[in-house]
């Protein structure tokens, strides 16, 4: 069993906007970060994450929780399924009560990792390629680039280190066949250790130097690995990338090394897949301009316009550069064509224009129909954007068609938007006191003596959560509600109190004097103590209760 001062050590390891993230793209709304609910189907944002209080909240099916529910509901885990995966992402320990329980999986795949970086240098032919490649000695150290042996070698050393051969498969560094005999996923090839946004080891890339078939390999899809989903370096790259709000995506490991030793340090790599919707939630993270940076072979002028289309429908801003003659930017910058790289990168095609520029080229405009074809092609694309974005290239997809203007008929799709909630004043004021309460718990005991939950119309029962501090899904959709806000300052609180007070005690004494069922006596004490209260107030004195 996990320790629980392990689970609460992991907790304030985690940051809820990076765990959500990584599964769903978020953008930035005020104080939160919105996205549309994961948990249940919708076109417009309702679920709220709250970086300050680590909570997420959707307001349309009301799911709520923090990092940990997330990956348990997202991943289908149970808890302390949710608690290693968690770990492992962020390369914690966690304890355990029964210390014979099994290695964490970080472990596993550090070690190994250090096993081959040190095999690297004992490879003449590895350490050739690499030399060859232009790669420095600091840069193979800061990629930690290694060498995997032969597949009895590797099975050989795992055994040493007394590593179960189940969690090995599990890590993606051996697999097994269909005799159930064990193999090493890696043999004879250049490992480049790929690693989570938070900098755990997640798996490896391999490049072939004996002329295997496939020239790269990479780690088998795990509950740590998915190639959809991470960015070979960002982890490396994270810091430029939010200090220069820009980010190079290319296609390769050695680009991404390259370009890094060239002090393009805000570049990273897909692993040996085209950019995909999976991809976009760490795109998206710090909001930085997106640079494609492809090769400019058939190949890859398809995956930029995948891409392009892709990256310009979510709203990024940013371009494309395609390096044309066989070239690649790890080629460039070995040739010492730094200057050359950067001129291109300051000045990429434009994203919705590339897509725009690329489908027009596909057709003979010669012939009408074709060009008919083409037009109609772009505007499905252009459907696809923003209604401004829609307006704004009207004019370039007529130009590059030889047509009218007037011929780009643009019709864009209604917006659906949330029906936003509907509050009434005392909503709102009672709502605006408990997000107070929550946000400064501190006032809590000194307004003890004036208020209580049994004297609000409406959200008593979020008061009481409030003042006992009580962990309900309600106040952290009411925390991530902006339209609430608190009252600034004592004195603030002090005339908003009075002044509820005042509402409060002069509805309460139409109520008695409307009673019939007491004695006159009896109605008449209540009476004055109201009355007492009320002329307390009005002359701007807090009147406890009772």
């Amino acid at each position: 069993m996990i320790t629980a001062d392990s689970i609460e050590a992991l907790k304030a390891r985690l940051d809820i906007v990076d765990v959500v993230g990584s599964y769903v793209e978020l953008k930035r709304s005020g104080a939160n970060f919105k996205a549309p609910c994961p948990f249940h189907d919708e076109k417009s944002a309702s679920f709220m994450v709250n970086e300050q209080r680590q909570r997420y909240h959707c307001f349309g099916c009301g799911v709520d929780g923090d990092a940990i529910k997330f990956t348990m509901e997202y991943e289908k885990l149970n808890y302390p399924e949710a608690i290693e995966k968690l770990a492992s992402s962020v390369n914690f320990t966690l304890h355990y009560t029964d210390n014979n329980e099994r290695k964490e999986r970080s472990n596993l795949l550090e070690t190994l990792s250090e096993w081959y970086q040190k095999l690297l240098g004992d490879n003449p032919a590895a350490s050739s390629y690499l030399h060859e490649r232009g790669i420095f000695a600091s840069s193979i150290e800061k990629f930690g680039i290694g060498y995997a042996p032969t597949s009895h070698q590797t099975l050989r050393f795992l055994e040493q280190h007394r590593f179960n051969p189940q969690e090995s498969i599990e890590q993606g560094a051996i697999g097994r066949g269909e005799e159930g005999k064990l193999f090493a996923r890696f043999i004879e090839r250049i490992t480049f250790p790929i690693h989570s946004s938070s900098g755990a080891i997640v798996g490896f890339g391999g490049r072939t130097i004996t002329g295997h078939q496939a020239k790269y390999v990479n780690s088998s899809q795990s509950a740590l690995f998915n190639k959809s989903r991470l960015l070979y370096a960002y982890h490396l790259a994270r810091d430029s990338i939010y200090k220069g709000r820009e980010i190079i995506v290319t296609e390769g490991y050695l680009d991404v090394i390259m370009l890094h030793q060239a002090g393009f340090t805000h570049a990273v790599a897909t692993l040996g897949t085209a950019l995909t919707a999976e991809h976009l939630p760490a795109l998206r993270k710090g909001e930085p301009r997106v640079i494609v940076a492809y090769d400019g072979d058939k190949a890859g002028r398809a995956a930029a316009l995948k891409a392009s289309k892709l990256l310009s429908g979510g709203g990024f801003d940013g371009g494309v550069v395609l390096f044309e003659g066989g070239m690649d930017p790890a080629d460039m910058v070995r040739d010492g064509r730094i200057e050359e790289i950067n001129a291109l990168f300051h000045h990429p095609i434009p994203f919705i224009e590339f897509v725009i520029t690329e489908t027009i080229s596909t057709y003979n405009l010669n012939d009408p129909r074709a060009k008919e074809a083409a037009l109609h092609e772009v505007i499905g694309y252009l459907k696809t954007l923003s209604p401004l974005m829609q307006e704004e290239y009207r004019a370039f997809v007529a130009s590059r068609l030889g047509l009218s203007t007037s011929l780009v008929r643009l019709s864009s799709p209604v917006s659906k938007t949330a029906t936003p909630l509907v509050f009434s004043h005392h909503d709102i004021w009672e709502l605006s006191l408990v997000k107070t309460i929550l946000e400064r718990p501190q006032i809590t005991d000194s307004l003890l003596d004036f208020i209580d939950p049994s004297l609000l119309q409406y959200h008593g029962s979020e008061l009481s959560a409030a003042m006992n501090g009580e962990d309900d899904p309600r106040l952290s959709a009411l925390l991530m509600d902006d339209r609430i806000r608190i009252f600034e300052g004592d004195e603030s609180i002090r005339a908003e109190l009075i002044t509820f007070l005042t509402n409060y005690y002069n509805r309460e004494l139409k109520k008695v004097a409307s009673q019939s069922s007491v004695s006159f006596d009896e109605k008449s004490y209540t009476i004055r103590q109201i009355r007492d209260k009320i002329a307390r107030l009005k002359r701007g004195e807090l009147v406890p209760l009772g």
